[in-house]
């Protein structure tokens, strides 16, 4: 009998805790409150987007094709991974 009243008792919190959860979220003093959270972050990324400075372009001609590149890659290397293993 007991267990039984507990077991209620906690369906009935648990049931009340999501009906709270979900007046409070769909509320319209909720609803209202995000809208004007918005409209303040949409204002302010507005207010900041113009206040940023133009840069200028000053990246003309600084890549330089470097022509040694290649010829160092077709060098065969010896490999010294399996001498890691080796006693000493």
């Amino acid at each position: 009998m007991f267990k039984k009243l507990i077991k209620i008792l906690m369906l009935l919190l648990v049931i009340s805790f999501f009906a709270i959860i979900f007046r409070y979220y769909f509320s319209e003093k909720n609803i209202a409150q995000k809208k004007q959270n918005r409209y303040n972050l949409e204002t302010k990324v507005l207010e900041n987007i113009s206040s940023l400075p133009e840069l200028l372009n000053n990246t003309n001609d600084v890549i330089e094709f470097n022509s040694g590149f290649e010829n160092s890659n077709k060098q065969n290397f010896k490999r010294s991974f399996w001498d890691l293993f080796k006693d000493q």
